[in-house]
């Protein structure tokens, strides 16, 4: 078994999915050297700042409507939420949903509680929580200082099990266990597995569970699974405790994202017989079809599916062979992490633009089921092959790649990353959403923003002409990679003339 929830916390994706946070090299040497488990990760010399599993795994359980989570760590930890807070208001406008703010309470850990110990804050957090909110459950997220000092947060929780009612529920997250931030959402979803989720009573033949994000666009699911006599139930934000604990009952699990969905939906599907439906991710039509039938495999209903892939298909057949004569040949590089960089690579390859690059923040070499993503092995059987990196958010490689290829546009998944390309004048566009380009219309939508991005890039060819980057030339002048591999001689000396 792949998923053991009989420990208390998920092992770290490095260790489970052999997953890599530094490599160059293209799409087939991925594919074949992952196939082959020899790829190992490069380490760099010099980094800058990435993200940290705590805010992964909070920003999933701080969006379930009636829980509470207590963030045991120092206060700027708790910075995240802030984001959290942003999208949890997005979410409640798009469901026409009452205004709330999350129900987050940190125990701002102090040197002083880093040398006696947080206990005494923590059941103090935990109290007021509850007091606040009144939850149908309790998260505790570990951080890096609790977890150093050896705080014992399991021990505390079983103190407060007769005092508090609900359940108290341990989420190991420290963000220095891993260099991978997308071990948070498997800590997170290892705790709602192990304490939410109850084997069910019965089974609903036609409920659908899909692992998504925010979930903005969820209309058009509900629409083309509708035309299936399917109703889709989204996971995890927004729902109740209630809800996820019966999400055992779903005829199978579907999801958006490889690297977001494969630790809940293995888990599902080991543990609980929830099938997990391992296809591409629906960007694109060959997504959305891999999507649907693989879905329709498992449900026994691959006739009603053929049908409805033939008309939703031609349905934009016209209107996508407009965007292709417009978009044809243009260059794009792609930032994501793997499961979108690899899925947005194959859709931008369908509306005729030329991926010269394709970045990703890490790369699994193994889904929780024991694959290798399908999403690579379908780039890999592409007769032209794909430079390719696996970058960790490390901005300063991005920014010198992006230098030196000079695309016509570069396609991201995170914000910070998207200014930083528009500082050096390219066009841009930030993926907010995983619904922008669901499915077939969605193919569309996404392929007129490109063409509107394209047309229009004066503001970042004038921010650019007044924008000084705080990067040398010595290091805009090198191998984006430099600093990726063994270190070189003197390489602390150079290091300090790379960034002012």
């Amino acid at each position: 078994m792949s998923i053991n929830l009989t420990t208390p916390e998920a092992q770290i994706r490095e260790n489970r999915l052999s997953s890599i946070t530094g490599y160059k090299g293209s799409i087939k040497d991925l594919a074949t050297q992952a196939g082959g488990c020899s790829l190992k990760s490069g380490e760099r010399g010099f980094t800058q700042t990435t993200a940290c599993s705590l805010g992964c795994a909070q920003g999933q359980l701080v969006l379930i409507k009636d829980a509470a989570v207590v963030g045991h760590s120092a206060i700027g930890c708790g910075s995240d939420t802030i984001q959290s807070n942003i999208n949890n208001r997005r979410g409640q406008f798009s469901r026409e949903l009452e205004y709330t703010n999350i129900n987050y309470i940190n125990t701002n850990m102090t040197e002083e509680a880093t040398v006696f110990g947080g206990a005494a804050k923590l059941r103090e957090g935990i109290r007021e929580a509850y007091r606040r909110f009144n939850p149908k459950v309790i998260f505790v997220t570990t951080s890096c200082v609790s977890g150093i000092i050896g705080e014992n947060i399991s021990g505390i929780l079983e103190g407060l099990a007769e005092e508090i009612p609900v359940p108290l529920v341990p989420v190991h997250c420290e963000g220095f266990r891993s260099k991978l931030w997308a071990s948070g959402f498997d800590a997170a979803f290892h705790a709602i597995l192990t304490y939410i989720v109850k084997p069910a009573e019965k089974k609903n033949p036609n409920l659908i569970n899909i692992i998504n994000f925010s979930g903005i666009g969820r209309k058009e699911v509900v629409r083309l699974l509708g035309r299936l006599g399917l109703v889709p139930q989204f996971l995890v934000q927004f729902t109740t405790v209630d809800q996820l604990s019966k999400i055992s009952e779903a005829a199978a699990t579907l999801s958006f994202c490889g690297t977001l969905g494969s630790y809940l939906a293995s888990g599902l599907e080991e543990h609980f017989g929830v099938p997990y439906i391992k296809s591409l991710q629906p960007h694109g039509i060959a997504g959305i079809n891999s999507w649907l039938r693989e879905l329709g495999k498992v449900l026994g209903r691959e006739e009603e599916v053929e049908k409805l892939i033939e008309e939703e298909t031609a349905a934009i057949a016209s209107e996508l062979e407009e965007l292709r004569e417009k978009l044809n040949g243009k260059r794009v590089v792609i930032g994501m992490g793997p499961s979108f960089s690899q899925n947005y690579t194959r859709l931008l390859q369908e509306l005729a633009l030329e991926v010269v690059w394709a970045a990703s923040w890490h790369f699994d070499q193994r889904h929780d089921y024991g694959e290798i993503p399908a999403t690579i092995l379908d780039l890999a059987k592409n007769e032209k092959d794909i430079p390719a990196c696996v970058s960790e958010l490390q901005v300063h490689e991005i920014n010198n790649l992006l230098r030196q290829l000079k695309p016509d546009l570069f396609v991201c998944r995170h914000p910070g990353m998207a200014i930083w390309s528009a500082k050096l004048g390219i066009p841009t566009i930030f993926i907010n959403d995983e619904y922008q380009s669901f499915g077939y219309q969605g193919l569309i939508n996404f392929g007129n923003r490109v063409a509107d991005t394209l047309a229009n890039p004066t503001f970042v060819q004038y921010l650019a002409s007044k924008i000084k980057l705080p990067y040398t030339n010595w290091w805009l002048e090198q191998d984006a990679f430099t600093f990726l591999g063994e270190a070189p001689p003197k390489k602390k000396e150079r290091i300090t003339k790379a960034v002012v």
